[in-house]
């Protein structure tokens, strides 16, 4: 089972250099990053965790700049997002810095995408909370038309279109790794089903009762059962949790790092390498 890692990385952390070096030195798996564009500070909308939200959420780094820096000083770790927003982005914009990404790295590049938890940092974004799920469903499927290898036009039901056109690179396999993260449910599973590569689950609790019922949506949809790919994500290890994950058939798991400077993130990197 690889092990991954994820990270709030800001401007008070580790540098993106420093921790891929290190991540990719030390034999771990691949680097995945979250987003957000902001935080408004009329904060209506609670932290799904409890409590005040932390500190590193206002203070994320860009996830495409900070991996692009990241691929440029690394060969094989793999590079993720953990997740994108994908209703706060024009998809013909996003499309672009995917596929580019992607190129570059040598096909290294998983896109994670969810439709986020902030209502008012999605507003400003135009985004209607109601249809959110619909929308990104629209903006993935314009981002694979733009990846196919012939012009291909796509008009969605919610706004988003783009005529046929020439669009260049492409992302190095055709298209990325994609997952979808989110709580379980029958409106998740059957989009996961219908649209990605599998399920990212945010702390990787109740997979046992979950995953049959993601089985059977993506079996009902047509998709090869050994297909299915399941990376529980933002994890924080112990043996018999890791082990449990395996025995699910996971063949990657990502490990939540503090959002922290040198030492502190280099020592947790430390205390992880027992289970690689």
């Amino acid at each position: 089972m690889r092990i991954s890692t994820t990270i709030f990385l800001t401007d008070e952390t580790i540098s993106p250099v420093r921790l891929a070096r290190e991540l990719e030195q030390r034999g771990f798996a691949g680097l995945y990053l979250p987003e957000h564009t902001h935080i408004p500070v009329s904060r209506e909308t609670p932290y799904p965790a409890g409590g005040e939200l932390p500190r590193e959420y206002a203070r994320t780094l860009d996830p495409f700049v900070a991996l692009g820096q990241a691929a440029a000083v690394t060969e094989r770790l793999g590079l993720g997002t953990g997740i994108t927003l994908i209703t706060q982005h024009d998809p013909i914009v996003l499309a672009k810095q995917v596929a580019t990404l992607d190129h570059l790295s040598g096909g290294r590049f998983t896109l994670g995408v969810g439709f986020g938890w902030n209502r008012e940092e999605a507003a400003d974004h135009g985004v209607d909370w109601s249809t959110r799920r619909e929308l990104g469903r629209d903006r993935l499927d314009l981002m694979r038309a733009l990846w196919a290898p012939e012009p291909t036009a796509y008009e969605g039901e919610y706004g988003d279109s783009v005529r046929a056109s020439e669009v260049w690179p492409k992302p190095a396999g055709g298209a990325p790794r994609v997952l979808l993260g989110g709580a379980a449910g029958p409106k998740l599973f059957a989009q996961i089903a219908a649209q990605t590569d599998g399920w990212m689950p945010i702390g990787g609790r109740g997979l046992t009762e979950s995953l049959p019922v993601l089985r059977e949506a993506w079996e009902k949809a047509g998709r090869d059962p050994a297909t299915l790919q399941l990376v529980p994500y933002a994890v924080l290890p112990s043996p018999g949790k890791l082990a449990h994950y395996a025995e699910l058939g996971c063949e990657e798991v990502v490990l939540q790092l503090p959002s922290g400077g040198e030492g502190e993130v280099l020592g947790v990197l430390d205390a992880y390498a027992r289970y690689l």
